[in-house]
């Protein structure tokens, strides 16, 4: 049983930071690419950061520049750093991984954590 627990969400003012964490655990062969995604009410969810096992990332436009998504592969775990925080990041941030764990590799989720950025 493979689970993603995230952590780090919460509520901020604009032009603040948060740090989002995700742990992978359970039994786990490999873990490939991971990413955060984003739902906000009334709206489709959204790619927000992805990186490959090697590190390669990649960035929707409205993060560029203020959000950095980093891995530890020895502790099976992605973050996301948020900085410069506007109103509009306000949304459910989910975290993502395509793990093999047994059988073919699949793509797993968190649960989600709230992030608000309001005055």
């Amino acid at each position: 049983q493979v689970q993603l627990v995230e952590s780090g969400g919460g509520l901020v003012q604009p032009g603040g930071s948060l740090r989002l964490s995700c742990a992978a655990s359970g039994s786990i062969f490999s873990l490939y690419a991971m990413g955060w995604y984003r739902q906000a009410p009334g709206k489709q969810r959204e790619l927000v950061a992805g990186i490959t096992s090697g590190g390669s990332t990649n960035y929707a436009d409205s993060v560029k520049g203020r959000f950095t998504i980093s891995r530890d592969n020895a502790k099976n775990t992605v973050y996301l750093q948020m900085n410069s925080l506007k109103p509009e990041d306000t949304a459910v941030y989910y975290c993502n991984a395509a793990i093999h764990s047994g059988g073919f590799p699949r793509d797993y989720w968190g649960q989600g954590t709230q992030v608000t950025v309001s005055s």
